[in-house]
Order: C-alpha cells, then structure tokens, then sequence
C-alpha cells in the first residue's frame, strides 16, 4: 500500500512527477492520501481518470469531498455529521459506510444484467 499525505501529494501532482506517482500507485494495492486538499483529491481522480482511461468512483462523506465526487464517473456520498453536500453532489447515496459491499455487489450485478439484456434485445429487434 501506499500512504502519502498532502504536503508529499502537492509535489506528486506536479506535472514533471506525476507519471512517476502513477506508475507507483499502480503497482499498490490500494493508496491512501491523508490530509489533502479538496483540490488535490480531485486532481488524484482526475490523474487516474484520464491517463489510465479507467472508471472512478469516489466516496465522500463531507462538503470537503464534493470536488473529488464531481470529478469522478461514479460518486458515491454517505450521508452523516458532516452534512448533506457530499449526498446532493454524488450519483449515489448511502446511510453508512458498511452498506458500500452490498451497493457495490447487488448493484452492480443488477447494472450488468440488466445492459446485457437490453444488448440481446437490441440485436434482436436490428
């Protein structure tokens, strides 16, 4: 895993380094930024989004992560002290944090069922 906190991140994210992180972050199984900025979680999604051409989803539970979930493909906001920003800015909104497994599993599954359907149905009525 990778732990990197803000101060570190703000010179990843400079633009002769930030191949470099991502090439790094690639090879972790997870990474994990404390104490940034909202703008630097959202250049984090951004980074990943575009050089890696890959989908994003972001979970925020503050009007801090608005930014990150906005920038994301799919944004997942929980609804808890900190207000109710992270929620009315994200695709999706959850109660705790402990439901993400089965928003993940049951949802998606049922996404992919359901476009694989719909993908037969289109060749069958063409």
């Amino acid at each position: 895993g990778l732990v990197i906190d803000g101060r570190t991140l703000a010179y990843a994210l400079e633009p002769t380094l930030e191949d470099k992180f991502l090439a790094l972050a690639k090879q972790c199984r997870s990474v994990l930024c404390c104490r940034s900025t909202p703008l630097q979680k959202s250049m984090v999604v951004k980074l990943v989004r575009d050089k890696l051409k890959a989908m994003t989803l972001a979970i925020g539970d503050g009007a801090n992560d608005v930014s990150m979930i906005q920038v994301a493909d799919v944004g997942v906001g929980i609804s808890g002290q900190e207000g109710m920003q992270a929620v009315m800015a994200s695709d999706f909104a959850i109660p705790r944090f402990r439901h993400l497994e089965k928003l993940l599993l049951v949802h998606g599954h049922w996404c992919y069922s359901r476009l694989a359907n719909m993908v037969l149905y289109f060749f069958y009525k063409n």
